[in-house]
């Protein structure tokens, strides 16, 4: 599995080879560093800490210090999040080599709060009529329940905060990568204002895990008819030699 840790610059548009327009938003992905290695003896769970936006030591408390120096690290980091994976070794960097053109990612961050919004803006209600005796409830969210059972259910939609949660989407298409300057250029929006934490991980496209199931099996079948040939071949009786020469003449 490859992941990385990403901060989100803003959005851009870039232009194909058809010449139309593809809009992107630019993240600065990496580098990283593996901090902590996790294993099911001793966490019950495996996994990998790794380390993203360099801090100075003096911003760092001394138990932070301490957990960076296991991992013979100069640097601190600001942010630490855990990734499923093997392969990896404490203190081994991650950046966006790791990522190719045309890769599916999906991408994890915290959405932007808009404060205490109305259910209109919240929940899209059309609200009521501007004619026909309406006068102070055009945004209302309307009735909240019955008389019976004299109570608002749970999950009913209604005022409130808005946005500042946890989001993934999935499905995006990396655009560009610049390796020199540790760009990810991903099509389309993801969540967050401009310097948002992003969660950065390649998935499978849809399909493709049962195409490469069929893929292996055709293989597979192809490998074993080949050999049953050769074999049927090897232990084929050879003509007499008489039978041979008699042929010849």
């Amino acid at each position: 599995m490859k992941f990385i840790l990403g901060k989100k610059l803003g959005m851009s548009q870039i232009f194909d080879e058809q010449r139309k327009v593809i809009p992107v938003t630019l993240i600065e992905a990496g580098p990283c560093f593996v901090v902590q290695s996790k294993n099911k003896e001793k966490d019950g769970y495996q996994a990998f800490q790794i380390g993203f936006g360099e801090i100075r030591s003096k911003k760092v408390k001394k138990p932070q210090k301490g957990h960076f120096k296991k991992a013979n690290l100069e640097k601190a980091f600001r942010y630490l999040r855990e990734f499923a994976g093997n392969n990896l070794k404490v203190g081994d960097r991650i950046d966006v080599s790791i990522f190719h053109q045309g890769e599916i990612v999906k991408l994890t961050g915290v959405s932007k709060g808009k404060g205490f919004q109305g259910v209109v803006k919240r929940h899209g209600f059309s609200g009521f009529s501007a004619t026909h005796g309406t006068k102070h409830g055009l945004r209302a969210p309307g009735s909240i329940g019955s008389s019976w059972p004299e109570r608002v259910f749970k999950g009913r939609k209604m005022a409130g905060r808005m946005g500042h949660q946890k989001i993934t989407v999935q499905g995006l298409k990396i655009a560009q990568v610049d390796k020199e300057n540790n760009l990810l250029a991903v099509k389309g929006a993801v969540p967050g204002k401009k310097g948002t934490l992003l969660e950065i991980v390649a998935i499978k496209k849809i399909g493709t895990v049962e195409k490469e199931k069929e893929e292996k099996l055709v293989s597979e079948l192809e490998k074993e008819e080949k050999e049953a040939q050769e074999k049927k071949g090897e232990n084929k009786p050879e003509e007499p030699k008489d039978k041979k020469e008699g042929g010849q003449s």
